[in-house]
């Protein structure tokens, strides 16, 4: 199994300082860059302190200079808020100062509030038609001369300047709707899903999408399907609680973003009650350590195998959940440490 690092800036409130918050995120790639994970994600999002994310090139450029290794993911820029020459030139460019280490994903984005702000008018659930509309338009872009007349964006004969150093972009699709798989999989692109906190039958649903898309396709999946977890590896109680007040917190955040039942000040959004959000059985403690990756290493372990067992290619630590900055590093340590390497056991006995 692969491992994966997404993580965010991230303000909780104003007291948080941001330089520090920027230094971390690096010592945390140059942490995985070290235990050898293949790809540090980074997201898009806007005017939110939350996920501080207004260009993940810019990001993945910084990261790169500093980690020399691990890949650099786009993890996802939101296809409706790019032009897409735009588009195919940032990606281009971070493939050129990175020699050759991007990994280029694209999705719908999330959040409604976000749409009303960056594409007025837009229902989020109809925002993969962009997306199926960018994509191969940013790849014919890096091939060479192109113009395009679609549905969403026209334009004469154009080309991506620079031109990416590998030859063929990895690119990523975030999925979770069965619309999206069936995409993916016929023009052949790696899978990211992020089952946000439901139980592992999410995961089986996920699977069973893609198993179907395949079968739609008439051809096999040839790429990478990885899945998203918020993670959290602790040794004692205090680290335990910790991580749970800290992603109870963000998840009365994150309520307000889904359903638009807060306010946002300042780029700090409210929390919501959780027991004003819909489905708060989501959100109960208990269930929460039962679903994300959280827990004692062994814990972990169990829970990486049973996502393997569904078939995932790749585990993607999800660090960002407003925990304490020296706690994530611990979190992180404690997994380099005492989870990695069971799995590392396993590829040998294996090969």
């Amino acid at each position: 199994m692969k491992f994966h690092l997404a993580i965010n800036l991230e303000r909780m409130d104003p007291s948080t300082d941001m330089k520090a918050v920027r230094d971390h995120t690096l010592e945390m790639v140059q942490m995985a860059d070290a235990a050898g994970f293949e790809i540090a994600w980074a997201a898009e999002h806007h005017a939110l302190e939350m996920t501080i994310a207004p260009n993940p090139f810019q990001l993945l450029t910084w990261w790169g200079e500093h980690a020399k290794r691990i890949r650099l993911g786009v993890g996802v820029v939101n296809a409706a808020y790019w032009h897409p020459i735009n588009l195919a030139g940032e990606a281009a460019m971070l493939d050129l100062l990175s020699d050759g280490r991007l990994e280029f994903g694209i999705g719908s984005g999330a959040y409604q509030r976000e749409f009303d702000r960056m594409k007025p008018g837009l229902d989020q659930r109809d925002s993969w038609r962009y997306m199926q509309e960018s994509l191969p338009v940013v790849q014919k872009l890096w091939e060479g001369d192109y113009a395009h007349d679609g549905e969403f964006w026209q334009f004469p004969t154009s080309t991506s300047c620079p031109k990416p150093v590998q030859k063929d972009v990895p690119v990523w699709v975030a999925a979770r709707a069965p619309v999206t798989f069936d995409y993916a999989v016929e023009h052949d692109c790696n899978i990211l899903s992020w089952p946000l906190t439901m139980p592992m039958s999410e995961v089986e649903t996920y699977r069973r999408r893609l198993d179907d898309a395949v079968e739609k396709a008439g051809k096999p999946f040839k790429g990478d399907w990885a899945v998203m977890r918020h993670a959290a590896v602790y040794e004692n109680e205090a680290d335990r609680q910790a991580a749970m007040g800290s992603i109870r917190h963000v998840l009365g955040q994150f309520g307000n973003l889904m359903m638009k039942k807060g306010q946002v000040n300042n780029g700090f959004p409210d929390q919501v009650p959780l027991a004003d959000l819909d489905g708060n059985a989501r959100v109960d403690p208990e269930m929460l350590e039962h679903n994300l990756m959280f827990g004692a290493p062994d814990q972990v372990i169990e829970k990486l195998e049973a996502h393997r067992a569904y078939g995932a290619d790749a585990f993607v630590y999800y660090a960002s959940m407003g925990m304490d900055l020296t706690q994530q590093k611990r979190s992180l340590q404690l997994f380099i440490d005492k989870v990695m390497p069971a799995f590392a056991e396993r590829e040998l006995a294996h090969a």
